[in-house]
């Protein structure tokens, strides 16, 4: 199964934010909170266009040495961030699931 794009707004402060879900339902990327709806799919939009490429993506660890990693637009501004992995194996694991899924069309709208 492919996976898709969960685009949200919070209850809290009326701001727009999406996930790349991989087929499973895991999340493996979100997004920062956008003012706007369009915003928010013009972050999608930079996910698929740039998700496949290897030097798009940012390897970092956390202060408490978990590894993670951004997602990284054309002008170097971050897309979207993953979750906290056990190890960078793992995180590797994600960056080639993010590549596989974050071209996907399917955009689940739940605003």
């Amino acid at each position: 199964m492919a996976g898709w794009f969960e685009l949200t707004k919070s209850e809290t402060n009326g701001q727009f934010s999406f996930a790349l879900k991989a087929g499973n339902g895991e999340q493996i990327l979100k997004s920062e909170q956008y003012t706007t709806k369009a915003a928010a799919e013009n972050g999608i939009s930079s996910v698929q266009k740039n998700s496949g490429s290897d030097d798009r993506y940012q390897k970092l660890t956390a202060k408490d040495g978990r590894p993670y990693f951004n997602l990284l637009a054309g002008n170097s501004q971050i897309i979207g961030t993953s979750q906290m992995y056990a190890s960078e194996a793992s995180r590797d694991s994600g960056i080639a699931s993010v590549k596989n899924n974050g071209s996907t069309e399917t955009i689940k709208d739940l605003t």
